[in-house]
């Protein structure tokens, strides 16, 4: 099978790109190797993707002549598009760049099917739909029509868009609300990385709403597992949770991160930050039902071989 990835440079994206190619699929990356964070470690992901039946193009999904040229070309039979300006705070500093990639871009991937219609477009949500929700866990079938930061909103945009295109031009399509993925090659702004780099430097880390939060942390590996099986089983339109459902308290989390370094933290507590939430907790007996398979790495396990990459890529001893 012929797959297009877009953010094939990003976290999720290489490592579900990886995970293709290993099983004989052809992959067609596609990425602008945005330097919202650090380009080198987009690079050194790639570089992981060198093979016969991988092939690169540095494109940005905001141009819609050139993905539909791309598609013209490869004509995918699968669609994963991971592409996205990630992240809740940096939304606040910089909006446009979030209109720009989640809604231009996304539009330019949803018309490139209309004109060149895979079997299957599998595209990346997030568990920010669900904003202030206090009814735990958090199910697909809730209200998500009160996001509380412009990158949520743009994610249910996502959703609202896809769910058109189905019903108008029959393109099958699936959203995967990702809950707070984690794991070995994650992004630099993610709470693993941001607090493993403060941990070895001996700075502290900042600690929101005073250590009472709460996150559904899921490791890459269930990601990747949930996210294949889900890209193989294409539906008219469907929207599925991928979380570890078993919300783990930040103060825990810092523990076991701290055991999986084995170094102290220094603790700065702050308060809540503007578009955050206390708690996020995910109902996945929908995906058990669909593809048969729910994420269930224990943190404690999952966060050692981000500790021991993080190590080993960062030459720490």
């Amino acid at each position: 099978m012929k797959v297009v990835v877009t953010g094939v440079a990003g976290f999720i994206g290489m490592h579900c790109a990886e995970r293709l190619l290993a099983r004989g699929d052809h992959v067609v990356g596609i990425d602008n190797l945005s330097p919202y964070y650090s380009v080198q470690l987009k690079r050194d992901r790639l570089a992981r993707l060198d093979r016969a039946n991988f092939k690169f193009y540095e494109q940005d999904i905001a141009n819609a002549a050139a993905v539909e040229r791309t598609f013209a070309s490869e004509r995918p039979e699968a669609v994963l598009h991971l592409a996205a300006q990630a992240g809740v705070r940096y939304s606040l500093e910089n909006p446009s760049s979030y209109i720009q990639t989640n809604l231009v871009g996304f539009a330019s991937v949803l018309d490139a099917c209309r004109a060149y219609p895979p079997r299957h477009l599998v595209f990346a949500s997030s568990s920010s739909v669900y904003g202030n929700n206090t009814k735990l866990p958090w199910s697909e079938t809730d209200n998500v029509d009160h996001p509380i930061s412009l990158y949520a909103a743009t994610k249910k945009s996502n959703e609202l868009t896809a769910h058109a295109y189905s019903h108008l031009f029959g393109l099958q399509a699936t959203g995967l609300r990702y809950f707070t993925v984690y794991g070995p090659w994650g992004r630099p702004d993610m709470s693993a990385f941001l607090f493993a780099r403060a941990i070895v430097e001996g700075k502290p880390i900042q600690v929101f709403n005073h250590g009472d939060m709460q996150r559904d942390f899921t490791y890459i590996d269930d990601i990747v597992e949930g996210t294949i099986r889900v890209l193989d089983k294409p539906s008219p339109y469907a929207i599925y949770n991928i979380g570890n459902h078993s919300p783990v308290r930040l103060l825990d989390y810092v523990a076991l991160l701290e055991r999986a370094l084995g170094r102290k933290a220094q603790l700065e507590m702050k308060p809540m930050q503007p578009g955050d939430v206390k708690a996020t907790y995910a109902d996945t007996s929908a995906l058990q039902r669909a593809v048969g398979f729910a994420p269930s790495m224990p943190l404690q396990s999952g966060l050692q071989h981000f500790a021991d990459w993080f190590r080993s890529y960062h030459r720490i001893g």
